[in-house]
């Protein structure tokens, strides 16, 4: 058998081989409203690398068992408007759901800082303004944080009236409400953690609690969750 025919059959074998335990990696692209994306240009870390354009916001690849990163860009011309990358681990022949979420590239628009002719810093007073203010909001949140945390406490000592508990309950639910409105109508679970001194599993179930009576929407997000208010 010529040398040629037999690399013509080892390459097939090869490719069936990894056709028959290749596994489907598929979603939707949506953007920061939760609302589908057209046109996103998603790639993923195979050898070689695969890419698509999601014209109809959806994606699709078939893959064998491995971990990959998935890129999702949109672009204009050659300008990054938004961007996600997440990771994903294939043990095993099926379907896998990966929806990306599309980020804001932050990057855009970051200004050099001033520099004259002769090579000195500009004027950074108004660096040192925005620093004091930082530091004035971070004081001002970790206030917020003790007197929750001393008031949680001395509550905790009160005999509590029949029909408190559901109210404190109450309580508690508005008040996650009100911190996703304050982020601006959505919020990590880690920062309604942060904000909130009760356990991590208590506001796991409050959220569960309003994502069923339809106050929220919990979107997975690599390990953790965004919370975002339902409009009405």
């Amino acid at each position: 058998m010529p040398m040629t025919k037999f690399f013509i059959y080892l390459f097939a074998i090869i490719l069936l081989v990894n056709l028959s335990s290749a596994a489907t990696i598929y979603g939707t692209v949506y953007d920061l409203s939760l609302k589908k994306v057209s046109n996103a240009r998603v790639e993923i870390n195979t050898s070689p690398k695969q890419f698509y354009v999601a014209q109809n916001s959806t994606y699709s690849f078939n893959v064998p068992n491995g971990r990959y990163s998935i890129k999702a860009q949109l672009m204009q011309k050659s300008e990054v408007l938004a961007s996600v990358q997440e990771n994903i681990t294939i043990s095993q022949d099926g379907n896998y759901v990966l929806d990306l979420i599309l980020f804001p590239d932050i990057e855009e628009g970051v200004e050099d800082p001033g520099i004259d002719v002769n090579g000195s810093i500009a004027e950074e007073t108004g660096n040192k303004d925005g620093i004091l203010l930082i530091v004035f909001a971070v004081l001002l949140v970790l206030g917020i944080i003790v007197g929750i945390v001393y008031y949680s406490r001395t509550r905790r000592h009160e005999k509590p009236k029949p029909g408190e508990g559901m109210q404190d309950n109450e309580d508690d639910l508005w008040q996650i409400i009100k911190i996703i409105k304050k982020e601006g109508g959505r919020a990590t679970q880690k920062d309604i953690r942060k904000q909130i001194p009760l356990s991590e599993a208590k506001i796991s179930l409050m959220i569960a609690e309003l994502e069923h009576k339809g106050e929220i929407e919990k979107i997975k997000k690599g390990r953790g969750n965004i919370i975002i208010l339902r409009k009405k």
